[in-house]
Parts: C-alpha cells; sequence; structure tokens
C-alpha cells in the first residue's frame, strides 16, 4: 500500500517538471526574440528601383489591430522607407495586391469594411485619383487593362449554393460588367474537396497574359488555368484538386515565355512552403504536360507572392516571416526588407506589374534550391514542420503530423501575440494542453473525493438554511 502513492507522487513530480521546463524555455525563447519590425535586411546587391510592398494586416471585432498593421509600404534602391500609406483607421481593413502602373501610380486592392475598395494611388501626392466599389468584401486581384477596364478576381463568400464565384470585367467608363466567367460554369459543385462552401474557390489572382487571354489562380482547388476571353474555354490547366504534390494552395502565379514560346509558369506553392516553376512540354494546349523545373524551398512560411526580375533572381513573399527577398536561382537571398504584417504582394516598381523575367531553364539553373543567407526573427530554429518531421521519421508516428505542424506553422501567427515567437507560443501551448490533461486526470483518479467534498459542502449548506 506504501508503493502505490509514491508512485503516483512520482508521476506528479514527473509532469510537474516537464511543465515548469517548458514554461522555462518558452520563457527564454520569448526574452531573445526580436519582434517583426519595418526595417532592412540584407542588401548585397542594389535593386534598380524601389520596392512597393502591400501587408495584408490583421484586425479584430472590426478595429485594425496597431501590431499587425495593413499598409503599403515604398522601399528605397538602398532599403530605406521612402513612406507609408495606411488604411482607414478603427476599421475592418486589408491590403492585397498592388500594381505599378505606366503613369508611376499604384492600383491598389484594399479590402475595407464588408466591400473592396480599388483606388489609382499618386504616390508624390498620397491622393486617391480615382475609386471604384466592389460589393465582395475580400477581394484579392484586380488588374488594371485596356485603359479603363478593371479585371477582377471575383471572390463572393456566397451563403446560398451555388456559388457565384467568378473573373469578371468591369468597365469604368460605362460602369458595368462587360464579362463574366462564372466557376459554376466550368467546375462540379463537389469540386474544392468535395464540399462547396461559403468559400468554393477563393479565387486569389487574375492576371491577361495575352490579348484575351486570363491567368486565374484557384486556390481552393490546387490549380492554375488559362481561360480564354472570347470561347470561355479553359486552354491549360497546371494541378488538380488535392494534387498537392503539384500545388497546394497557391498564390500570384506568374506566366513566362520561356524558349521558343515554351508556357511556363511561376508560382508561389503557399502551403507547401516553397516556390516552384513549371514548363509545359508536348501536345496542343489542352493536352500537354507540366515539368516542374524549379523548386525553392527551406525556411519560408506560407509565400504568397513570386516575380522573375529581368536579372534573373525572384522577388519572394515570404508572408508569415513578414519579410520580401530577392533571391538567386541558387536560392542565395541577396535583398531582403522586413514589412510586417503579413506581407502580401511586393513589385520592383520600374518593371511593372509583371516583369517577366528569364526562366529558369533559359538561366540553365534547373533543380532544387535551398534558401540560404537573410534574418528573420526565428533565425537559427528549425521550423515546426521540418522539427515535427525529424521526430515522426525516427518513431511509427503518422506522417500525417508532420502535415498538422505545417497548417500549425501558417495558423499560430494569426493567434500568438506578436512579442511572442512561434515556437515559444507552440511549447506554451503543449504545456498548457499538458496541464490540462493532468488536472484531468487528477479529477477523474479523485472523483470519489471530490463528490464526498462536495455532498459535505452541499449539506453544510442545507444545515445552514435550516437553523434560519
Amino acid at each position: 500500500m506504501v508503493g502505490l502513492p509514491s508512485r503516483r507522487w512520482l508521476v506528479r513530480g514527473v509532469l510537474g517538471a516537464v511543465v515548469l521546463s517548458l514554461l522555462l524555455t518558452s520563457g527564454v525563447l520569448t526574452l531573445s526574440y526580436e519582434e517583426p519590425t519595418l526595417k532592412r535586411g540584407v542588401t548585397s546587391t542594389t535593386p534598380d528601383s524601389e520596392t512597393v510592398i502591400s501587408s495584408q494586416g490583421w484586425h479584430a471585432r472590426g478595429v485594425s489591430l496597431p501590431s499587425r498593421p495593413a499598409r503599403l509600404v515604398s522601399v528605397a534602391e538602398d532599403g530605406s522607407v521612402n513612406w507609408t500609406h495606411d488604411g482607414p483607421e478603427n476599421r475592418t481593413n486589408w491590403f492585397y495586391d498592388v500594381d505599378p502602373l505606366a503613369n508611376g501610380n499604384l492600383l491598389v486592392v484594399n479590402p475595407v469594411g464588408g466591400t473592396t475598395v480599388v483606388y489609382e494611388f499618386d504616390p508624390e501626392s498620397r491622393e486617391r485619383v480615382w475609386t471604384e466599389r466592389f460589393d465582395s468584401p475580400d477581394i484579392h486581384d484586380v488588374d488594371l487593362i485596356n485603359g479603363d477596364e478593371l479585371l477582377v478576381a471575383g471572390i463572393n463568400y456566397d451563403t446560398g449554393q451555388p456559388s457565384n464565384d467568378s473573373v469578371f470585367v468591369y468597365d469604368r467608363t460605362t460602369d458595368e460588367v462587360t464579362w463574366e466567367w462564372e466557376f459554376k460554369d466550368h467546375y462540379p459543385a463537389d469540386a474544392a474537396d468535395g464540399i462547396e462552401t461559403k468559400d468554393w474557390t477563393h479565387v486569389n489572382d487574375v492576371d491577361e497574359i495575352r490579348d484575351g487571354e486570363f491567368l486565374v489562380s484557384v486556390r481552393n482547388m490546387d490549380q492554375v488555368i488559362v481561360v480564354n476571353r472570347s470561347t470561355k474555354a479553359i486552354e491549360m490547366r497546371l494541378g488538380r484538386d488535392d494534387d498537392h504534390s503539384t500545388l497546394f494552395e497557391q498564390h500570384n502565379p506568374t506566366y513566362l515565355d520561356g524558349a521558343n514560346g515554351t508556357p511556363t509558369v511561376l508560382v508561389a506553392d503557399s502551403e507547401n512552403d516553397r516556390i516552384v516553376e513549371y514548363a509545359r512540354t508536348g501536345g496542343p494546349p489542352g493536352n500537354g504536360s507540366w515539368e516542374r523545373t524549379w523548386t525553392l524551398s527551406g525556411g519560408m512560411n506560407w509565400p504568397r507572392d513570386a516575380d522573375r526580375l529581368p536579372n534573373g533572381n525572384t522577388l519572394v513573399v515570404d508572408s508569415m516571416n513578414h519579410r520580401v527577398i530577392e533571391v538567386t536561382p541558387a536560392g542565395e537571398i541577396v535583398w531582403e526588407m522586413h514589412a510586417p504584417w503579413a506581407t502580401y504582394d511586393a513589385e520592383r516598381v520600374a518593371h511593372g506589374d509583371e516583369p517577366g523575367g528569364p526562366t529558369i531553364r533559359e538561366q540553365n539553373a534547373t533543380g532544387n534550391a535551398t534558401l540560404h543567407g537573410g534574418s528573420h526573427p526565428e533565425e537559427g530554429f528549425p521550423t515546426v514542420p521540418n522539427a515535427v518531421g525529424s521526430v515522426v521519421a525516427a518513431t511509427p508516428l503518422p506522417t500525417g503530423i508532420t502535415d498538422l505542424a505545417t497548417r500549425w506553422q501558417h495558423v499560430a501567427p494569426w493567434l500568438k501575440p506578436t512579442w511572442l515567437p512561434t515556437w515559444a507560443f507552440s511549447i506554451l501551448v503543449v504545456s498548457l494542453l499538458l496541464t490540462f490533461v493532468w488536472a484531468v486526470g487528477e479529477g477523474v483518479y479523485q472523483r470519489q473525493r471530490i463528490r464526498r467534498r462536495l455532498a459535505r459542502m452541499v449539506g453544510g449548506v442545507r444545515d445552514g438554511l435550516k437553523r434560519r
């Protein structure tokens, strides 16, 4: 009988030591952590023009959070800040796409308070030249084409079915939609993981790649397509729903013309934490195949934009590391700018919206590249998925745990305080879960004693009431 209590206290002691060590580790990591701020990183190369960056930001209960600002930032060639442009104060507010225009102004996509505001912004005067407003609350991308038309990636968040998600052209001169391509006419209702949800396609990007041909990113269906404006036919398709080895909820694809006109797509493969480039080979437009010619990976957290610059480097938005980096084909970071919060889009102003630099094949640099150089607040620590993956590989644990760790790495920054590093937050969550399980276990083990104490308390209350 003496051994059982001793064993129980030994278990309690071990659990207490584990929880305490986790809390201490989280504290040490937090003390050594530098919260992301707007600042210059690596500048071993000098850009040939300023860089404009949009940060999505984050808000709560209708108020934009000061520690998670939505804003535009102009960065000079030396990495200093030219100017910043904030969204409306104290309102739900995002910044998504920002496009340099031929006249030196910027086309800005700014969802605000349940609608999406699109406007031409003059960086010199810091004023809007014109403004359009769409009823959709979360449009990610709008391009100006043919002088006065707006090409819109129309997320609708429909409450009913079928979804009215579409790509459409709005004529600013006539104030009407002159062309529309609805996804429900081209995709079965059970596309996107088999359920037509409120956010069915999450179409997050559209570009005119040639006269009358649109490159469209269908995020929730893990694919990039080319749509013909005249015929409305899907002429090319890269990826398919749930084929996560090709694409996984991608953002901001860029179309490149390779050697001999080879169709090439550079894309931020967001949920796979990598940048990939695909070249199309063989067959007519509808029947060719895609070959992955370049993969950039290592340390990124939910990248959401990649542009090929004329010098052959790639400008990458590393969203949840809150930075923009210029990367060589070999993966070296040669320019870096930290721009919290939740960096979304970046453009080198001199080259317009789509720089269209050389493909990887044209640079004889095909293959896999690992990101190196640069800096970010959690430098020196492995990513959560890599750390978990190493443990899984050495144990009989299911590989699906690594996928959960990847999701956690993307989600955790939205949940944690900005001053708390992801690892410290993760360790703190584990310690709290362990403490909760421990408390539940103690409750189950001590249930008889707890029941007796509650009974005595209830009895005491009853006796007190009777004496009154």
